[in-house]
């Protein structure tokens, strides 16, 4: 049985969350409704008019891509252009588009992480932090025989995270008083008498933007009718979000022969490398497509190299003369890592969830530039 638009949605936005997208951007569903039945899901980079007939006549009903098709506000829509025409295609079909942009460059395994890891760096950390996760303090109160349950219920919610650490929890031991009203059918006791009852504190923490599927894990979990718990907001920093890695290579390598290295990872024939070939390079930061915005945080984090596409002369320039090697792998290898690794993370949710839903990875588009 298909599933609908909305569960993937909420599945892809677990991974990339919307609030992680730049002002400017446009991420989200732009085209088709969340309340269609989704079977066949197609990952891409670009939603391109070979993307648009190969989905049309292979009955894809979601795009997932990470640039968005459609980007400014559009006045209207003319099939006799390159974009028109595609939506045209897709909306003629019914197929649903799905953009996850800026937000998946800085979600954890997004673009950034992929590339990183693509290029087997160490001690991968974010480039420059640009939102810290807030974090909430979950406390309830749960009699003897049930907390491991309750417990559990909240940590497949996706509470009590510390690290690399789950089910992260604290318990005390107590008593709980409550009087059952007129109306009342408790689990324990019975109504007109107050009731003295053994009962843990339990308390554990969740990043902010989850606590409501944490209480209603709790709630669902929990054995009384009517359940006390507290929220409490704490100042702790959760987890760091930003543009762009920096990691470390097992052993230096000269800038001419990690070149070597980034073309077999990528799969290419050729890139671009600005700086001494005989520097020695250990620190490395990446940022997938056009990130030579990224590189003054590169030169703070003692990066000797930084990885992405797009770069300018001048730009180059100006990197080396500041000490840092510039690798241009171009936009298209810097990000297409990332489409194997949605597909893969949505064939986990599948599988987790029993969705019947088939799911492929984009091989239609390669490269809009070829060197010759």
């Amino acid at each position: 049985m298909a599933v609908k638009c909305h569960v993937i949605i909420e599945a892809l936005e677990n991974l990339a969350p919307r609030h992680l997208a730049a002002d400017w951007d446009n991420v989200g569903l732009l085209l088709g409704s969340v309340t269609q039945d989704i079977a066949k899901i197609f990952v891409t980079l670009d939603v391109t008019p070979a993307v648009a007939q190969y989905a049309a006549a292979n009955g894809i009903d979601l795009i997932v891509s990470h640039h968005p098709i459609i980007f400014k506000g559009i006045k209207h829509i003319r099939t006799d252009s390159p974009t028109g025409r595609v939506l045209q295609t897709l909306i003629k079909h019914d197929v649903a588009v799905y953009a996850a942009h800026t937000n998946l460059d800085t979600a954890t395994g997004g673009v950034n992480d992929v590339l990183a890891k693509q290029l087997n760096l160490n001690d991968i950390a974010p480039l420059q932090t640009q939102y810290t996760e807030k974090l909430v303090k979950i406390v309830t109160f749960v009699p003897e025989g049930h907390v491991e349950r309750v417990r559990n219920a909240m940590a497949a919610a996706g509470a009590g995270h510390i690290g690399n650490y789950s089910h992260c929890s604290f318990q005390t031991a107590g008593t709980g008083t409550f009087l059952p009203l007129a109306g009342t059918t408790p689990f324990i006791g019975e109504q007109g008498k107050l009731e003295y009852v053994p009962e843990y504190r339990l308390e554990t923490i969740a990043p902010e933007k989850i606590v409501r599927r944490v209480v209603a894990a709790m709630l669902k979990a929990h054995p009384y009718e009517e359940v006390a718990y507290d929220l409490f907001p704490l100042l702790n920093s959760g987890s760091a979000y930003g543009l762009g890695r920096v990691g470390t290579l097992v052993q230096s390598l000269s800038l001419a022969d990690f070149a070597i290295v980034v073309k077999a990872a990528l799969g290419l024939e050729r890139l671009k490398i600005a700086g001494d070939p005989a520097a020695k390079i250990r620190k490395v930061a990446v940022c997938g497509g056009s990130g030579i915005s990224v590189t003054s945080a590169a030169i703070a984090a003692g990066a000797d190299v930084l990885i992405t596409g797009d770069v300018k002369y001048h730009e180059a320039q100006e990197a080396v003369a500041a000490g840092l090697a510039i690798i241009d792998a171009g936009h298209f290898a810097t990000e297409q890592p990332v489409v194997a690794a949605i597909a893969s993370y949505l064939e986990e949710c599948a599988a987790a969830n029993n969705w019947h839903v088939a799911i492929y990875a984009d091989t239609i588009n390669t490269d809009v530039f070829t060197v010759l």
